[in-house]
């Protein structure tokens, strides 16, 4: 999904982002000077509230498995934001850059979202919630009896 764009304007790679929660309206590419062969390209920078340029990314050179196509990847983080925002970069310096951003792949054969934190059923109790009342197959297993009276 294309979520922004970013294009040469007066020898500066300057664009946006915007997805239903974020609003970036002026992000800059910022090149990183350095011979260390792991260093990003870009920095990724933004205008704060106070309108100063600051730090919220950075980009590394990256080449498809598939097609072998060159592209820009890396993300966008901000105490702001609840997680990183992976993001890539198709294009070049000279025309201008799609900005897309992908759901990162399953971890499960559940076929789709994004890694849960919780923990598995029936494991060890955490953050002191009890064990789970519910099956494997997600019937109830025991606890408390539903007919139970809860007083008012």
């Amino acid at each position: 999904m294309n979520i922004g764009e970013i294009k040469p304007v007066n020898g500066r790679l300057i664009g946006h982002i915007a997805t239903r929660s974020i609003d970036l309206p002026r992000l800059g590419l910022r090149p990183v000077e350095s011979t260390n062969e792991r260093a990003p390209v870009f920095e990724i920078v933004a205008l704060n509230v106070g309108q100063r340029w600051v730090q919220i990314g950075a980009l590394w050179e990256a080449t498809a498995n598939k097609t072998g196509e060159n592209f820009l990847q890396g993300s966008l983080d901000d105490p702001s934001l609840a997680e990183p925002l992976p993001i890539a970069l198709f294009g070049t310096d000279a025309e201008g850059y799609r900005v897309a951003w992908r759901r990162r792949d399953a971890l499960s054969g559940f076929g789709g979202g994004q890694r849960s934190e919780r923990p598995a059923m029936g494991g060890e109790a955490m953050g002191g919630f009890g064990a789970s009342t519910a099956g494997m197959d997600g019937s109830y297993m025991g606890g408390s009896d539903f007919d139970d009276e809860v007083p008012h």
